[in-house]
């Protein structure tokens, strides 16, 4: 790897008139001899354009990288990676050198060819860094900071001016592009930071001025209908965009904050298809007892976890299985994320008076076969619940709770009679997301005596008819992965998200259990041990020795730490 330092960077007129290599040559050249060029002079090439974040961007002025075919496109810590079109360019080199002398930063040339070169340096166009100065610019004399934008129509109509509108779609095209699932605009410090969520982590994005920054919060709720004068109270609403010829939902959520007011907008990608329960890492016999009691005619089949850990994704792909001409299917859901053709599905509206509570008394009259409750968050909607299954309805919910062994003592505690939960209850699972690693750049790496004894130890009990499932057998060393980072994953070395789970079979002796024992959790534990239970971090640490995750990723989401018996490279 070629890495280009304070110290490194040496001027060399002389070797001006080494330039015939002539890197730049344009279309004509052919990715194979760019490829070879860059093994001869031992440095990366980069293959195609990647998104760069407008921090990464900024770092050379859109100018100097035009006037110099030369741009950053990924930064972590004080390395900064640059494509360069001609490796030889003095010039080039010469600016990176003053670069690293004022910021202390180190550059990592990649040879990038003319065209990849030309796709990336249009994102100066869409530079958010460029957005924010217009905005700035023609809010500067429209609005005076003690009193921000609210309901007056200059006020309006400032909001909705060609700069703010120019910034809010910057956004939205990066975390499109980026594949981000929220994007959170939020007061911070005398300013407005954006982050977006990908694959389940915050990263920021960019800060804008106090001023630009309510300005776009204002846009954002006229586009999602909400009003712009409400800064007291939360309010939630909708919009939608077409990007690249597909339409892209946004759930709004604004919350009033010590400093201002905070919008989070959810992306909602309506071409996105729904994966498979296989496809989303629910596998082995964890997903045997789910895909088995799915097929049962009634019962409640209960997903739980925190939000933002795939629950009601889970529950779209059992209703996908179950989704047959002689079903009648309907949802309650808050709100309405995607659309299944073939199923009923109904928003609840609290502020008229449609609750899930309600709202399940009226699907009850509906003939339902099939009832999806987008979650239980009281008494009465435990009991309807309730009441719905052992009246011959197969119903599938979510819950709020860190297990799924900890979800049967929580509905006992909201006050359901424990003889009517074991007799409806059929499963109760819990999951969290965590990212995988990505394909393309994936790669074994070293694992301490320490580490391996703690991954034995962990998955000591599992089933060797189990273990096989996962395709781990005792003839095969323990291995772990990670990605090392390349264009498909933006050198971030995870690529999309698999879900660790853990599934408890309520079976006769559980009923017994839930019944004479009032959902005590130690006894409930114990016997889901005897069951052959696959705890969700064991299912986690299977996945991660079979390469589809990484042990860190393990830990982080199971509140462990990545160094439990020595950090993975430790000797």
């Amino acid at each position: 790897m070629k890495k280009i330092a304070e110290d490194e960077i040496v001027e060399n007129d002389e070797a001006e008139s080494t330039q015939g290599l002539e890197i730049a040559a344009g279309e004509a050249e052919s990715v194979g001899s760019l490829e070879q060029e860059a093994e001869k002079l031992k440095m990366p090439f980069l293959k195609k354009s990647v998104l760069v974040f407008p921090e990464v961007l900024s770092l050379i002025p859109e100018d100097i990288a035009k006037g110099n075919q030369m741009i950053a496109f990924e930064k972590a810590g004080t390395l900064v990676k640059v494509g360069l079109v001609d490796p030889h360019n003095i010039n080039a080199l010469n600016v990176l050198r003053f670069v690293s002398e004022k910021t202390q930063l180190r550059f990592e040339v990649n040879l990038i060819s003319a065209a990849v070169f030309r796709d990336m340096v249009t994102q100066y166009s869409g530079n958010a860094e460029k957005a924010i100065a217009e905005a700035t610019e023609a809010l500067r004399d429209e609005e005076d900071e003690a009193n921000p934008i609210i309901g007056s129509s200059r006020a309006e109509n400032n909001v909705q001016s060609a700069p703010v509108t120019k910034l809010l779609s910057v956004i939205i095209r990066h975390a499109i592009e980026g594949k981000a699932s929220d994007i959170h605009i939020e007061p911070f410090d005398k300013e407005y930071r954006v982050r977006f969520r990908v694959d389940g982590v915050l990263y920021s994005s960019l800060t804008v001025p106090l001023e630009v920054g309510r300005a776009v919060i204002s846009r954002i709720k006229i586009l999602a209908n909400l009003k712009i004068d409400e800064r007291r109270k939360p309010q939630d609403g909708r919009f939608n965009v077409i990007e690249s010829g597909h339409p892209v939902d946004f759930r709004v959520s604004s919350l009033p904050v010590m400093e201002g007011e905070k919008v989070v907008l959810r992306l909602l990608d309506k071409e996105n298809k729904l994966a498979s329960l296989e496809n989303m890492g629910i596998v082995g016999r964890c997903g045997d007892i789910l895909v088995k009691s799915i097929q049962e005619p009634f019962g409640i089949i209960l997903i739980t976890g925190p939000t933002g850990s795939g629950k009601s994704t889970t529950l779209y792909s059992c209703l996908e299985v179950l989704n047959k001409e002689d079903r009648n299917i309907v949802t309650l859901e808050d709100p309405v994320e995607y659309t299944i053709a073939g199923i009923n599905q109904s928003q609840i509206n609290p502020e008229i008076g449609y609750t899930f509570a309600s709202g399940l008394r009226s699907i009850l009259r509906q003939d339902p076969n099939v009832i999806m409750v987008g979650e239980i968050r009281d008494n009465e909607t435990a009991e309807l619940t309730i009441h719905a299954a052992l009246t011959g309805h197969l119903v599938l919910s979510t819950l709020h709770t860190n297990s799924s062994i900890g979800a049967i003592p929580r509905l006992i505690d909201m006050g359901v009679e424990a003889f009517l939960l074991a007799s409806s209850l059929r499963v109760v699972a819990a999951q969290r997301l965590v990212r995988r690693i990505c394909e393309k750049c994936k790669h074994e790496v070293k694992v301490s005596n320490k580490i391996r004894e703690y991954l034995v130890n962990q998955i000591e009990g599992i089933s060797v008819e189990d273990l096989a499932r996962y395709g781990i057998t005792a003839d095969k060393p323990i291995a772990l992965f990670e990605g090392s980072g390349c264009d498909d994953c933006s050198n971030l070395g995870y690529r999309g998200r698999i879900a660790i789970f853990e599934a408890i079979e309520v079976d006769s002796g559980m009923k017994d259990i839930i019944s004479e024992q009032n959902g005590g959790e130690q006894f409930i534990k114990e016997y889901a041990k005897k069951q052959g239970m696959i705890t969700m971090k064991q299912d986690g640490i299977l996945k991660a020795i079979t390469g589809k995750t990484t042990f860190s990723e393990i830990e982080r989401v199971t509140e462990g730490s990545r160094s439990v018996g020595g950090d993975v490279d430790d000797a």
